[in-house]
């Protein structure tokens, strides 16, 4: 990985090769690092109380995801006593230099933790909208666009899907409904399903949205044998690479995508 990120579009010459966004999506488990099936119980104190551990591993996420133009991130506190009341998306943005954050809160307990999607951005978003997903409380999608034009602009989602197959199902349902046909999209996150898991139809049905090119295993992250975190885009945004990073910061491992836009968004991104 290289230790900076592309150039903003804005410095971009006239004439220069295609527009390239490097993306990642990454359920951090609140910055838990996790190396084993025992670690959820011996270090299941984490999610209810403050750890230096947390911070020095969210140092590691950070320079993860310093090379990436759009980050989206699940499983992030923000900014419950349990994190030292550290936003981890505010905070991910700062150490890893992006000028733009979101942090959307699904669920709290109290003061204690505040369960949250994130977006790390380094373009200007035009919009960015939290939606409530269907089923129980706690599972949400966060809108990014792109573009003022809302029919050719560049839209982001980033979700995290229930558990259960049923509800999940009608929370796809939902997010293909409200996605469309649009031209420009891209959806990542964690689907907490395989790749052939019936459900995820809905997504190559009703959107323009591909099924992936491949599988990569993403979890469990210290011997990774299911794909339950993804980035999916529609055709118009060609894909020149996409992988797994094995990087053991958390109980899944991050997926990572570069894209060519097309024409069409060149004065957009």
């Amino acid at each position: 990985m290289p230790a900076s990120p592309p150039p903003p579009a804005s410095e971009a010459p006239a004439g220069s090769e295609p527009r390239r966004l490097r993306l990642a999506s990454f359920n951090i488990q609140t910055g838990i690092a996790t190396a084993g099936y025992p670690e959820y119980l011996t270090g299941s104190w984490q999610h209810v109380w403050p750890s230096r551990k947390r911070l020095l591993n969210l140092e590691r996420i950070a320079k993860i995801l310093t090379p990436f133009d759009l980050a989206g991130l699940q499983e992030v506190d923000g900014g419950g006593a349990r994190s030292h009341h550290v936003v981890q998306a505010e905070y991910l943005a700062h150490l890893a230099g992006y000028p733009y954050w979101h942090n959307q809160i699904n669920r709290r307990f109290g003061t204690l933790a505040l369960h949250s999607n994130g977006l790390l951005s380094r373009l200007r978003p035009d919009c960015v909208e939290d939606h409530k997903l269907p089923g129980l409380p706690g599972r949400g999608a966060l809108w990014a666009r792109y573009g003022k034009d809302a029919a050719t602009a560049l839209y982001l989602v980033v979700v995290h899907l229930e558990l259960l197959r049923q509800i999940r199902q009608r929370q796809l349902e939902y997010l293909a409904e409200r996605i469309g046909h649009r031209p420009h999209v891209i959806m990542m996150g964690d689907f907490n399903c395989r790749p052939d898991a019936p459900e995820l139809k809905v997504l190559w049905q009703k959107t323009g949205l591909c099924p992936p090119q491949r599988e990569i295993m993403t979890f469990p992250s210290w011997s990774p044998r299911m794909m339950l975190d993804y980035i999916l885009v529609t055709p118009a945004l060609k894909i020149e690479r996409m992988g797994v990073i094995h990087a053991p910061c958390s109980d899944h491992l991050p997926v990572s995508m570069e894209i060519e836009l097309p024409p069409q968004l060149a004065g957009v991104v």
